[in-house]
């Protein structure tokens, strides 16, 4: 029995190695050759299939000839055809062509297995497929719907992605999970998290268990957009359900928290990360530094440093470099070098990294001959890469030494470092920066002989250069060349051209491009959305910036932080203030983190509206965020302030500013002045006047005007004309409201001989009067008998499209009447009658005797009846 068993299985065994080498035969002859098709129906349509480069009437009827002639076989021909198929665009018709010549039978699922790769070209035939799936069904297998979606996320055409897996919802199939990770990871990446929040909640719908990596895909998305609440909402969510926060979360929110200016928000969740029993890691201590240093909390990030400094044997070199970016941006370059010694100290040689964050502080502090000196003193430790050669060149040209930067470009090159794309660029764009176009043209065009062309960053960098120089038509010329060089226009460049035509006053040229670039097919993007509602706004036209801001949602983005600012912004400035506070709260309530700039344009908001106390609110606000007020929230609040006698209040506010070291400007001393002369406080606007020029501020005009108005007020004329001398000796040109002011001055203190001499200086600066110069002066020469210099005053007035006021006719009709003109003064009399003005007594009076003298009888006796009439609705007034 025992031998009957061992004969049985060495039977099967020669049987097994038989198959094996039977296997192993086919194997090796199917990599030797190209793939036979036994099938001679699959043979014939793969060679009408391959000879024909697009599916076409005849290859359909060709192919449909070769099925109809075996349609039981049609089944047996699809897996092979489409396996051994070349041109994917031909898959999807000839498997439709092939499922209807199957009817009544249905191709096998195999088959429709067999052509999902290839419907990412046509999902019209994706769609039918899965239908007939459904209809049949068939599963849809999970490789085959990953692949499917990833081929679309790797051709970027997201929304087909989306609409893919829309389809196979609607069908009742059930997505694969990879297919939606990676979907979601796309959205994510392309900055759009709303849609990638919407595939997330559909997957626990269809009952899939989404894990922490992909919940911190959205919150790194969801922040870094500025969706702080929602971003706190899917945290929340983590710790809420089963899942257990990791280090990669919590570092991802410290270092995206921090990053949209919520400080505190991060502190909050590198302390959670201790507390929830996990050891902060090289980029949890690096990340919290970063944040610390960029809000300009040196102190917390040293203490921090220090921390880490001691929990580690080993430094970590990503740490020392981020605190020494902290060093150099806020000007400590001392404590970066020493902090440079330290990580020597601990046996760790600086890397080539760390010298470049220095030089990059010390490029944007403007330090050129310090950088230049580090840059020598480096080479001992590190070898300078690209980079800080790069670094070097940009800030040279920034500063204008070309020279100095060619010289650097040239030992780049003997260092075996060839100046790349990125070199030219730089030189490129910082030469525009700096305004040595020329020098930048140079550049641009020699760049070929050098072996490295210009790409659409150096054309866009070049155009940007000329539009801000008021090039604006060379700037186009030049961007009409890029197109015809091949290159695509993309959103930057458009958001140049459109900011710099509107900048340069040709405001429909700038709309023109923008119609220009939604015709070629562009998108914008939502910089280039904002920089043309922010253009609009500025040009006055408040329903179309109005119109851009409801258009964002339109083309795919939210409005951000900057959209509310510029609305906020166009608005105030149009008048339309008293609708901040409701875009505020809006902006609150998307879980904005408001930066100095928001917070800024919603304080001016209020104060332009009368809303001061809300302006303060949020300033204390910003205090408490920790979002340092600006000269422009103390300005607008002095302002707003000043303007209602709370005068108080602004001059302590001003002194807060003040200590805090805030940088005052003009504008703010200037709004005091204002302020303190209006109710009469002269000795306060010249005390704060003395401590502008001490700070070395000159006063404009606005200022001039101020004070010189307070001192009419309180008609004090000849100090307003020493202040009008000194304002001329500073160079500070009067404008029409300084004469204005001038002008009514001297009148009130009847000198208007005096008053005529500055209207006549008025005249010779070019300067157009306004209605209060004309009256005022009208009435002024009336007065003192200069008629015919008054009528011709007058007449000119009306001439230039003038509305002369009641004073103006007033005080011509008495001074003609007291002039013994007695006939032009009743025609001023009648035309002032007819305008509706009123006619004073003292005026009538005058005219009535001059009437009486000329024995104009028949006029006089008008002028009595208008005379009574007027006196009797006097004593009815009196009787009321």
């Amino acid at each position: 029995m025992m031998a009957a068993a061992a004969a049985a299985a060495a039977a099967a065994r020669r049987s097994f190695l038989a198959s094996s080498t039977f296997l192993r035969t086919r194997r090796h002859i199917s990599t030797a050759s190209p793939p036979q098709h036994p099938n001679p129906l699959a043979a014939d349509i793969l060679r009408l299939l391959s000879a024909a480069p697009s599916w076409t009437p005849d290859l359909a009827g060709a192919v449909s000839s070769s099925l109809s002639a075996a349609p039981a076989a049609a089944s047996d021909v699809v897996v092979p055809v489409l396996r051994a198929l070349k041109n994917p665009v031909l898959a999807a018709p000839f498997f439709l062509l092939a499922s209807s010549a199957s009817s009544p039978h249905p191709l096998p699922a195999d088959a429709y297995n067999a052509v999902l790769p290839f419907l990412s070209h046509d999902l019209a035939a994706l769609e039918k497929v899965l239908e007939e799936m459904s209809v049949l069904g068939y599963g849809l297998p999970s490789p085959a719907c990953a692949d499917l979606v990833a081929t679309l996320v790797r051709a970027r055409r997201l929304d087909d992605a989306q609409r893919a897996i829309g389809v196979m919802r609607r069908l009742k199939f059930r997505p694969a999970f990879s297919a939606y990770t990676v979907l979601i990871g796309a959205l994510a990446e392309a900055r759009q998290p709303e849609r990638a929040l919407e595939l997330l909640r559909q997957m626990q719908e269809v009952g899939y268990e989404v894990g922490v990596p992909l919940f911190t895909t959205l919150v790194r998305a969801l922040a870094r957009e500025g969706r702080v609440g929602g971003a706190l909402e899917l945290v929340d969510e983590v710790k809420g359900s089963c899942l257990e926060p990791d280090n990669v979360l919590y570092n991802v929110c410290i270092d995206c928290f921090g990053k949209a200016g919520n400080v505190d928000m991060a502190w909050k969740f590198f302390h959670e990360l201790k507390a929830q029993g996990l050891r902060p890691d090289d980029v949890s201590y690096t990340s919290m530094i970063s944040v610390l240093c960029k809000a300009g909390r040196l102190d917390e990030a040293e203490e921090l440093f220090g921390q880490m400094e001691a929990e580690r044997a080993v430094p970590s070199a990503y740490a020392y470099t981020t605190m020494i970016m902290g060093y150099g941006s806020a000007g400590r370059f001392e404590d970066a070098y020493k902090l440079l010694d330290r990580l020597r100290d601990r046996g760790c040689i600086p890397s080539v990294v760390s010298f470049n964050s220095i030089l990059t502080c010390l490029g944007k502090k403007r330090k050129v001959d310090e950088a230049l000196s580090l840059f020598d003193a480096m080479k001992k430790d590190a070898e300078p890469n690209s980079s800080t050669y790069n670094i070097i060149i940009d800030m040279l040209c920034l500063a204008g030494r070309v020279e100095e930067a060619y010289k650097i470009r040239d030992e780049m090159e003997h260092a075996g470092l060839f100046p790349n794309l990125l070199t030219l660029n730089i030189m490129v764009d910082r030469l525009c920066k700096a305004k040595k176009l020329e020098e930048a043209y140079t550049i641009f065009e020699s760049a070929g002989q050098k072996g490295c062309n210009p790409n659409s960053v150096t054309y866009c960098s070049l155009i940007d250069g000329l539009g801000k120089k008021g090039k604006v038509d060379d700037a186009y010329r030049l961007f009409e060349k890029m197109l015809d060089a091949g290159y695509n226009a993309n959103p930057v460049v458009y958001t140049s051209l459109i900011r710099n035509f509107f900048i340069n006053g040709r405001k429909e040229d700038g709309h023109k491009i923008f119609k220009e670039m939604k015709r070629r097919g562009c998108q914008p993007d939502l910089t280039l959305l904002n920089t043309y509602m922010d253009c609009v706004f500025k040009a006055g036209d408040v329903e179309k910036g109005r119109m851009i801001f409801e258009d964002i949602k339109g083309y795919g983005f939210l409005p951000d932080v900057r959209s509310y600012s510029i609305l906020i912004h166009g608005l105030t400035k149009a008048g339309q203030a008293r609708e901040t506070s409701n875009i505020f709260q809006a902006m609150k309530h998307q879980g904005f983190v408001l930066d100095a700039r928001a917070y800024n344009a919603v304080v001016d908001g209020f104060c332009k509206s009368g809303k001061v106390d809300k302006a303060y609110e949020v300033l204390e606000e910003m205090k408490v965020k920790r979002v340092p007020p600006t000269v422009a929230t103390y300005g607008s609040i002095i302002d707003g302030l000043a303007k209602i006698d709370r005068l108080d209040e602004a001059y302590m506010l001003f002194e807060e500013a003040k200590s805090k070291g805030i940088e005052l400007n003009f504008i703010v001393y200037s709004s005091l002045i204002d302020g303190f002369g209006k109710v009469g406080r002269i000795d306060e606007a010249y005390l704060i006047l003395e401590e502008m020029m001490k700070k070395g501020l000159t006063p404009n005009v606005y200022t001039w005007n101020s004070l010189m108005d307070a001192l009419v007020k309180a008609e004090e004329i000849n100090e307003a004309l020493i202040c009008f001398q000194s304002m001329k000796e500073m160079k500070c040109s009067p404008n029409t409201y300084t004469y204005s002011i001038l002008i009514n001055g001297l009148c009130r203190a009847q000198k208007y001989n005096k008053a005529f001499v500055f209207w006549q200086e008025m005249q010779k600066q070019g300067l157009v009067p306004n209605v209060v110069t004309y009256t005022t002066m009208i009435s002024g020469l009336a007065k003192v008998g200069n008629i015919t210099d008054a009528c011709s005053l007058f007449e000119r007035f009306k001439a230039n499209g003038g509305i002369p006021d009641a004073a103006s006719f007033n005080a011509l009709i008495e001074g003609m009447s007291n002039a013994n003109r007695a006939i032009e003064a009743y025609q001023v009399f009648e035309e002032t009658r007819l305008r509706g003005c009123r006619i004073n007594v003292k005026a009538c009076i005058s005219l009535l005797d001059a009437l009486n003298k000329a024995e104009c009888l028949e006029q006089a006796a008008v002028v009595g009846a208008v005379l009574r009439e007027i006196a009797k609705s006097q004593h009815a007034s009196r009787s009321l």
